[in-house]
């Protein structure tokens, strides 16, 4: 029993980094692309909005607190918002309207022109997702969409400005384990690009 465990971990790390060597190789120029994005948007003094369900809601929280507190190095604290956070938001807005309702409405209260939304959503068909990338749009705000699968609905909601990083798996796990390291990479780029930390910016 004991060795059929360990192979079963052992298969889940393996997996794990296959699908990261996987992503490295299709999607490092456009997670590069999606992080110059945030940095321009934080230069000229715009925030980030983050949304996502289940686990995904878990990574717009951890995007959100990495840059209002840090990431690696000390620096001051960053603009962004996570949607899925105000719990008594979400169930009212579910209660009072609908669910597929509960990041859009956000959206249209905080969002402002130039902002940006971090949208993730392994299958890309989440209704609230894509109610979301929409309220964007209404506002004028770019969209950032981490996606897996085969991109699902978001692929036909995004517009031309819009970037989508989609991970090379059917697996949702592997999709979110992958997912994390992005937003891991886009925050160390941005602590890289704002404030160097002892490194020459070009």
């Amino acid at each position: 029993m004991m060795n059929s465990i360990v192979e079963r971990i052992k298969s889940n790390f393996t997996e794990s980094i296959q699908t990261k060597i996987n992503s490295a190789d299709t999607i490092i120029h456009v997670v590069a692309e999606a992080s110059e994005e945030i940095v321009q948007a934080l230069l000229e003094g715009n925030k980030i909005l983050s949304c996502g369900n289940g686990g995904s809601a878990c990574e717009a929280l951890r995007f959100s607190s990495e840059m209002l507190n840090r990431f690696k190095q000390e620096r001051p604290g960053l603009p962004a918002i996570a949607l899925s956070s105000d719990i008594p938001t979400l169930t009212a807005i579910a209660n009072d309207y609908h669910f597929s309702d509960i990041f859009a409405k956000q959206i249209r209260a905080l969002g402002q022109a130039n902002d940006l939304l971090l949208a993730i959503s392994t299958s890309g068909n989440s209704v609230n997702i894509l109610n979301a990338i929409k309220a964007a749009h209404d506002k004028n705000m770019g969209v950032i969409a981490l996606t897996g699968h085969d991109g699902g609905k978001i692929a036909d909601y995004l517009q031309e400005k819009d970037i989508e990083i989609r991970v090379p798996s059917f697996e949702i796990a592997r999709i979110q384990e992958t997912h994390l390291l992005i937003i891991h990479c886009i925050c160390d780029i941005i602590d890289f690009r704002l404030f160097g930390h002892g490194e020459t910016i070009v």
